[in-house]
């Protein structure tokens, strides 16, 4: 019997446990993943790539991750020589190594491929984080079936995805949903913002990247303008995510030619929506904050009429928002593309600011979907590789 099939308790050698994160999303499940895994292996060595809150936690990161944060097509082509490096070094680290498990988190262009020449050389792997592969380019479901013992996914509907395709899949909840307090803390979130306790309060996204605010900003800008005329009670707050995005936004409202009175904050877009009556925002993660913040939103989103050709023929579920794809039916309002117009976004934003029913049955059906994910993720996520660990070994 060699060490590594001995039980954990009678090795010479610790479990090694790799995992690999490329960014900084990833790097908090990673960290949230190694102390509920610790508590069950005191003794596991933890290695790979990751970032500063996975190495707080006793994580040996091999390569900085921030040089797999890579965003962008073009970025990626300008460094696809040092990834392909990394990826070289890192395989011939496992390979000589031989951990008991390789997790990649997130990350999946990178990681799965990993994961799948790990999995041929004997070693079990796990993926945390599904790709978005129930909705678009389904036939990558091939290429995950070959790369993972097993799969966490982060909500149910993914969960029943990979069931129904036979790879073995836990649905292990979301962190986020474990985080956010089932009741919102309006009144705080106000105060600490300086705002009005009592004004109606609309919360604006249009993005955290460049190009997205580039699309999206001056859209929301006359949308805001739009309400404003009609309700010029209400308080406009746009959270900004860093010192460049704060800027594009600001030259965005001077270039309207009119005075706008909009509150521009950097960062801090959790305690902008937790403060506001609605939320208008770009399809992505913060439709999911929005929802454990138990707030009515309204979803605009544009592409380039190519990209959105080319999207509508892949994609293959029937909403793009995180509310309506866990309830199976549209919840918020989705304006994509030639419907996504001043007016119709800012009609949607007043109906919803206005209809006291609408927004008390929103809070009800949102209060039920963040029970549904609020299942203790980290624990979840360390029980089903301890299970995948135990039926190796």
């Amino acid at each position: 019997m060699t060490d590594q099939t001995l039980p954990y308790h009678l090795r010479e050698r610790p479990l090694t446990i790799a995992m690999i994160a490329g960014e900084a999303s990833g790097d908090i499940l990673g960290a949230g993943l190694i102390r509920s895994l610790r508590r069950r292996y005191p003794r596991a060595r933890f290695v790979g790539i990751g970032g500063d809150e996975m190495i707080a936690e006793g994580f040996h990161s091999l390569v900085p991750m921030e040089r797999l944060s890579v965003m962008g097509l073009v970025e990626v082509l300008g460094r696809i020589r040092e990834l392909f490096s990394i990826r070289a070094r890192l395989l011939d680290y496992l390979f000589t190594n031989r951990p008991d498990v390789v997790i990649g988190i997130d990350s999946p262009d990178f990681t799965l491929t990993i994961e799948r020449r790990c999995r041929e050389a004997g070693i079990p792997t796990a993926h945390y984080v599904s790709p978005s592969v129930w909705a678009w380019r389904q036939k990558r479901i091939f290429k995950i079936a070959k790369s993972v013992d097993l799969m966490l996914t982060l909500f149910p509907f993914e969960a029943r995805f990979y069931e129904e395709h036979n790879v073995p899949v836990a649905f292990v909840g979301h962190p986020l949903a474990d985080r956010i307090p089932m009741e919102p803390e309006t009144g705080r979130a106000r105060e600490k913002l300086g705002l009005s306790p009592d004004a109606p309060m609309l919360a604006v996204l249009p993005g955290s990247r460049s190009g997205e605010v580039e699309r999206l900003g001056t859209l929301f800008l006359e949308a805001c303008r739009w309400i404003q005329q009609r309700r010029p009670d209400i308080q406009l707050v746009i959270p900004c995510v860093n010192r460049e995005r704060e800027q594009q936004v600001r030259d965005l409202v001077e270039s309207l030619g009119v005075s706008l009175p909009v509150t521009i904050v950097r960062g801090q877009s959790r305690e902008v929506m937790a403060a506001s009556d609605v939320v208008l925002l770009a399809s992505g993660t913060a439709t999911l904050e929005a929802m454990l913040l138990k707030k009515p939103m309204v979803v605009g989103y544009r592409l380039s009429n190519f990209s959105y050709a080319l999207v509508s023929r892949l994609v293959k579920v029937p909403h793009v928002a995180l509310p309506n794809l866990l309830a199976r039916e549209a919840l918020v309002p989705e304006l994509l593309q030639d419907d996504a117009t001043p007016e119709s976004l800012g009609a949607a934003v007043l109906e919803r600011m206005e209809n006291l029913g609408e927004r008390k049955r929103l809070k009800e059906a949102f209060t039920e979907l963040h029970q549904t994910l609020r299942q203790n993720a980290d624990e979840r996520a360390a029980e089903a590789i301890s299970g995948l660990l135990k039926g190796r070994s």
